[in-house]
């Protein structure tokens, strides 16, 4: 099955350049561009059944109900 829209907004691809496996649930850190990373944290299962590896292309999918902001010192 291929899908070709989705309901977030924020799609970004990027390269997978660093994982990092806990015991259950893993940080997979993806450059997306300029420097920047967006972190994901999935399970350890999902990153062993997607196959990702660092240098893996992904696209990294957004969905958030809120956004907290802060203010540096």
């Amino acid at each position: 099955m291929k899908i070709d829209k989705l309901s977030a907004r924020n799609v970004f691809a990027g390269k997978i350049v660093e994982i990092k496996r806990g015991t259950v649930a893993a940080q997979v850190k993806v450059e997306i561009g300029g420097g920047h990373i967006v972190t994901s944290s999935i399970t350890v299962d999902a990153v062993d059944h997607l196959g990702l590896k660092p240098g893996s292309e992904v696209v990294a999918i957004i969905k958030a109900s809120s956004v907290m902001l802060g203010i540096p010192d």
